[in-house]
């Protein structure tokens, strides 16, 4: 089985960027447990700032990966450009979030990627991630 993580702005921060939300752990070092957890997973492991780079990565995998688990962290709300990105390729994915964002501002109760994802995970920490990743294995 082969899956891919894909995390958006402001995630390669995990560890320094608010804590009291996001934990202290950076998403490299839980990334790597995982990877030992899962070693019968081809597990891989993306992260960009910018929207476009996003889109194009789900492109490059959408076709060949069995599963995708997005967190695209901000532009869940805001980017129809990854919605139409999640529903024009073949893979699934499962939308992650760190913390439970129907709990934060009314902004992020929105998201563009859920109605073509297979699942929504929020609010488990760090744990979201690997929820989905049990998801594809049952």
């Amino acid at each position: 089985m082969k899956l891919i993580i894909i995390n958006g702005p402001n995630l390669n921060l995990l560890g320094k960027r608010e804590p009291e939300i996001y934990g202290s752990a950076t998403f490299e070092d839980y990334f790597a447990e995982l990877q030992l957890q899962y070693s019968e997973i081809q597990l891989y492991y993306y992260q960009s700032n910018i929207e476009g780079e996003i889109i194009n990565k789900l492109h490059e995998v959408g076709f060949d990966f069995d599963g995708i688990i997005l967190n695209a962290a901000a532009y869940t709300h805001t980017s129809v450009g990854i919605g139409d990105a999640v529903k024009a390729i073949t893979t699934s994915v499962i939308e992650v979030h760190i913390s439970n964002v129907h709990a934060r501002e009314d902004f992020r109760h929105t998201s563009f990627i859920a109605p073509n994802a297979k699942g929504v995970i929020a609010g488990f920490g760090l744990q979201s991630y690997e929820l989905a990743i049990q998801s594809f294995l049952i």
